[in-house]
């Protein structure tokens, strides 16, 4: 299971890192930037989730022993 969650956080990186060089900066919120902005805070949004679910575990862990 933990292996599964790093390889979704190493796609994820991915997924920011492409959506990176697709934004415009000086037209962030207009036409393929604004979408590239809503899949990086999705991509960071996934970060964040998968970090939370491996604390979980290891808490789950240590409540177990």
């Amino acid at each position: 299971m933990k292996t599964l969650i790093y390889i979704l956080m190493v796609i994820a990186v991915g997924i920011i890192g492409f959506n990176f060089t697709k934004l415009d900066s000086a037209n962030v919120l207009q036409g393929d930037s604004s979408i590239a902005v809503i899949s990086i805070l999705a991509g960071l949004c996934t970060i964040l989730l998968l970090g939370i679910l491996l604390v979980s575990k290891k808490i789950a862990e240590k409540v177990k022993k």
